[in-house]
């Protein structure tokens, strides 16, 4: 890999993480959905590919932060050539949006014997999305208006069902939300202490992502948490990224107001962020990983497996 390559490969780290920090800077939180959205399929959702797949990690992040700053309610993304493919052509002067893809290459090297051997390196390629508010011309259900607005209650009962079936030992009492590793349990206040149902939720999504670091499931490693700040923030960042990912997931509206924990954690945020450009994305993979663990763990997941 030429110099060259390896700083255009660098530079993508560098500017969305910088593009995070000057957010951040600003108190806003770039990785909150726009939960206005109004358009396609009517309900929160993560971005979506032109085949209506989810986008997940990273550019989950990525492009609901372009869809606030940018005004686009509607949650469906495609490149130049997909628009085309399916009928559509972006518009003239319209700019795309950043879209990242992990991949790796194998680099032959030597060991201190002389003996070759081959290491795999991980790189980021980037490609740009539009989003179908700058695309003309395609089938009437890419520009669908929403739905009526689902039941709130049923909505609820289904993240209820949801956080049942992991397993998880859940208890209530007293005015702290937290995960406690030795215990192995999550602990929330009281359901009627909360704003509404969705904040609830939200929280209980942020405690569940916790829930998921322990040895003998996603293997996060919590040992210096109580320890090191740096630490303490890149799982609370985690944890943040979860919550989001997961209240989508479930159609869920989370809290807009950030928690008085979530706040003591920005300073150290940006810390953290400054000083390692790839730590969104470490974050992001691992909020990832954590919330496919807590969807494999539903029935519905379990048996589509075993059908597979």
């Amino acid at each position: 890999m030429s110099r060259k390559e390896n700083g255009s490969r660098t530079d993508i780290y560098a500017r969305i993480t910088d593009r995070i920090v000057a957010e951040l800077e600003k108190g806003v939180r770039p990785w909150m959905q726009p939960w206005h959205s109004t358009n396609a399929i009517g309900r929160v959702t993560r971005p979506l590919r032109h085949n209506g797949q989810p986008y997940s990690g990273m550019n989950v992040l990525l492009l609901w932060s372009e869809a606030i700053a940018r005004g686009y309610t509607a949650p469906i993304w495609m490149t130049f050539k997909q628009a085309l493919e399916v009928g559509g052509a972006v518009r003239k002067g319209e700019t795309g949006s950043m879209v990242v893809f992990a991949s790796r290459f194998t680099k032959t090297e030597t060991d201190a014997r002389g003996e070759e051997f081959d290491r795999e390196i991980p790189f980021l390629k980037a490609y740009t999305a539009f989003n179908v508010a700058q695309i003309d011309g395609l089938p009437d259900h890419y520009y669908a208006r929403a739905e009526p607005v689902r039941d709130p209650v049923e909505r609820i009962a289904r993240a209820d069902r949801f956080f049942a079936n992991t397993g998880a030992v859940i208890r209530h009492g007293g005015d702290k939300a937290f995960f406690s590793p030795g215990g192995d349990f999550i602990q929330m206040p009281p359901f009627a202490t909360f704003r509404d149902a969705a904040s609830y939720v939200a929280v209980l999504s942020h405690e569940a992502t916790h829930w998921t670091a322990a040895p003998h499931r996603v293997n996060r490693d919590l040992s210096r948490y109580g320890k090191d700040r740096s630490e303490r923030a890149r799982e609370e960042l985690i944890a943040e990224l979860g919550s989001c990912f997961l209240c989508a997931d479930l159609c869920i509206v989370p809290e807009l107001e950030p928690r008085p924990d979530h706040a003591s954690y920005l300073d150290s945020w940006l810390s953290v962020l400054a000083g390692d450009k790839r730590a969104i994305f470490q974050a992001a993979a691992h909020a990832q990983r954590a919330v496919a663990y807590l969807h494999d763990l539903q029935p519905a997941t379990a048996d589509e497996r075993e059908a597979a």
